[in-house]
């Protein structure tokens, strides 16, 4: 069984006034086969330990660590920690002119298996995952989320997590601007990910209408870059019925 440790991560952002703590001690720890959905308002560092878990230069990380299976992938460069096994759905995809999403897809695969996939065997599953999240074969011929729709970014996403096959996926607001039928696709491909058994995900969204279809193990509360408070699958009811305000004041005592 796999395992994502984090433990007492302290992560801060340089601004014009000096640097600022953004994520000030998060403890979570996610094990294969296991779905946490993380929750918050705006501002409180969901995001920021999405990208620092992934790498992101802007994020400088003053204290903790994170693991996977016992290795600390804080020491790894970016594309160490993909080839490691993890995964980032980005909540704002970047634009890749001029790569297309076929040539995109077979170079991530194969940096991370080491070889590349055989052609005839890659076009045949490229085409059947685009086709499972509602995209037609034509589309890998496109410019990596140039011109894409909102609904188009987050669904090549998904088609990615099923192509690279990661071991653990942070999946950022995955359903973020997605209408109803684009938010069940996205959520079908997350749910057929998580099926194989030996697959944590890491879902951070501030709905829980995503959560109706996307059934967590865990539902953690994200207040002033760090969890407030963790539970089931009914902490997310709750926070429908009364939203984040009484963590909110609690915070800021």
């Amino acid at each position: 069984m796999a395992t994502l440790d984090i433990q007492d991560l302290h992560v801060s952002v340089a601004t014009e006034d000096g640097d600022k703590e953004i994520l000030k001690g998060v403890n979570l720890t996610v094990k294969s086969g296991e779905v946490h959905a993380i929750m918050g308002p705006n501002g409180s560092g969901k995001s920021t330990l999405a990208y620092s878990i992934a790498g992101h230069p802007k994020y400088t990380v003053t204290g903790g660590t994170v693991t996977l299976d016992g290795q600390n992938i804080l020491e790894m460069t970016v594309d160490e920690r993909a080839r490691a096994g993890l995964f980032l759905a980005m909540q704002y995809p970047v634009e890749v002119p001029g790569v297309s999403v076929a040539n995109f897809l077979r170079t991530a695969k194969t940096a991370i298996d080491g070889e590349a996939p055989k052609l005839r065997t890659w076009i045949k599953d490229v085409n059947a995952a685009l086709e499972r999240v509602t995209l037609d074969k034509e589309f890998a011929q496109r410019s990596v989320n140039e011109g894409f729709s909102g609904g188009e970014k987050k669904r090549h996403e998904i088609a990615q997590l099923e192509l690279l096959n990661p071991t653990f996926a942070v999946l950022d607001e995955t359903d973020s601007g997605l209408d109803i039928d684009a938010l069940r696709v996205v959520s079908d491909g997350v749910n057929r990910y998580t099926e194989a058994g030996d697959r944590g995900v890491l879902l951070i969204t501030h709905y829980t209408r995503i959560l109706q279809y996307i059934k967590p193990d865990y539902v953690h509360v994200f207040v002033g870059g760090k969890v407030a408070e963790q539970g089931g699958p009914e902490l997310a009811d709750q926070l429908e019925a009364e939203g984040y305000d009484k963590y909110v004041k609690a915070a800021s005592v």
